[in-house]
C-alpha cells in the first residue's frame, strides 16, 4: 500500500521502558564486597582497635593492664625514641634514592631494548623473592665482611674514607655500619621499585618518542620531557612501595648494624617482646603510621600524579 499524499507520518512505536533492578540485584554489588569487607574487619580494624586501646593503658605484665587513657604515653615514646624516628626515615629515604637509581635504568632497559629477553629479565628480578629474606639479608654479612673483597675494593678506591668522613661506615669495617643497612634495605627492596617502572614504562606508546624525534628533540631531551613525565606514576607507586616497609623494617638494622643504628623497627619489636611494654610499643606503632600517612599524603599531593590522588 503506497502512503496517501499530505498524511502525517506515523509516529514511531515508543521504546520498550527499562524495568528497574530489583532489590536483589540492587544487593549484588554488597554480596559481592562482602568477603572483603569482612576481611579488612577482622584483620585490619580489630587489631587497629585494639592496639589504638593497648596505648592508652597503663599497668604491669604481672599485674595487668588497664585503660587508663594515658596519652602522655604518646608524647614519652616521642620524646625518648625520636633518634630512632629519625634514623629510620634517613635510612629508608637513603635506600628509596638508591632504589630509584638502580632501577629505573633496569626498568627502561626492559622495556625499550630488551626484546625477547624481557621475560628473562623479569625473572631474574624477581627470582630474590624465592629465597627467604631472612637467608637474603644474612648472605650480605658475607658480602660485606671485613676481609671479603667489596670491602677490599672499596679500601683499595678510597671509597671508605669518603663514607667514614660522611659518618657511614666506621674506618676500614662496613658491617654493623650504616652503610650495611642501606645497603640491605636496597637490595632487599629493589623488585619493588623495578616492577611498578616496568609497568608504567611499558604502557607508554612508542611513537611518542618518534614524534619527539621529528621535532628535532635530543635523546635527553626526549627523556625529560616525555619519557619521565609519562613514567611519574610508576616513580610514586614505586618510592611508596619501597619507602613504606622500608621505614618499619628491623631485620636489616638487627642482623646488619649494630646499637647505633637501631630502627623504630627494632625499638617497637624489642618493647613487645623483650620488656613487654605493650602501651608503648602500641603507641610507637601508631607514631610510625601517622608520620607515613602524612609524608606519603604530602608527597602524593606535590607529585602531582592523576592516578594515584
Amino acid at each position: 500500500m503506497t502512503a496517501v499524499a499530505g498524511a502525517p507520518p506515523e509516529a514511531p512505536a515508543p521504546a520498550p521502558r527499562k524495568r528497574p533492578p530489583g532489590r536483589r540485584g540492587r544487593l549484588v554489588p554488597y554480596w559481592l564486597l562482602l568477603p572483603g569487607i569482612l576481611w579488612l574487619l577482622v584483620f585490619f580494624v580489630m587489631p587497629m582497635v585494639y592496639q589504638a586501646s593497648t596505648s592508652v593503658q597503663t599497668g604491669s605484665l604481672e599485674e595487668g593492664f588497664e585503660v587508663t587513657w594515658h596519652f602522655r604515653t604518646y608524647w614519652d615514646a616521642v620524646a625518648d625514641y625520636w633518634p630512632q624516628f629519625l634514623r629510620s626515615v634517613l635510612y629508608a629515604g637513603s635506600a628509596t634514592v638508591l632504589c630509584l637509581l638502580l632501577g629505573y635504568p633496569l626498568a627502561y632497559l626492559i622495556a625499550f631494548r630488551a626484546g625477547r629477553w624481557r621475560n628473562v629479565l623479569l625473572v631474574l628480578v624477581i627470582a630474590p623473592f624465592f629465597t627467604s629474606f631472612l637467608i637474603r639479608t644474612l648472605a650480605w654479612k658475607t658480602i660485606l665482611a671485613d676481609s671479603g673483597p667489596v670491602v677490599g675494593a672499596l679500601g683499595a678506591l678510597h671509597v671508605l674514607d669518603v663514607t667514614s668522613w660522611l659518618g657511614m661506615t666506621a674506618g676500614d669495617r662496613v658491617l654493623a655500619t650504616p652503610l650495611a643497612v642501606v645497603c640491605g634495605l636496597t637490595y632487599n627492596f629493589l623488585p619493588f621499585m623495578i616492577l611498578p617502572l616496568y609497568t608504567s614504562l611499558e604502557r607508554i606508546d612508542g611513537r611518542l618518542h618518534e614524534a619527539a624525534g621529528d621535532l628535532y628533540a635530543t635523546p635527553s631531551e626526549t627523556f625529560r620531557k616525555v619519557t619521565f613525565p609519562l613514567s611519574m606514576p610508576g616513580v610514586v607507586s614505586g618510592t611508596l612501595l619501597t619507602f613504606i616497609p622500608a621505614s618499619g623494617d628491623y631485620v636489616n638494622a638487627d642482623l646488619l648494624g649494630s646499637t647505633d643504628t637501631r630502627m623504630i623497627g627494632n625499638v617497637v619489636q624489642t618493647q613487645f617482646l623483650r620488656i613487654l611494654d605493650y602501651p608503648t610499643a602500641a603507641a610507637l606503632s601508631f607514631l610510625l603510621m601517622a608520620a607515613i600517612l602524612v609524608m606519603v599524603t604530602f608527597y602524593i599531593r606535590r607529585s602531582g600524579t592523576e592516578d594515584l590522588v
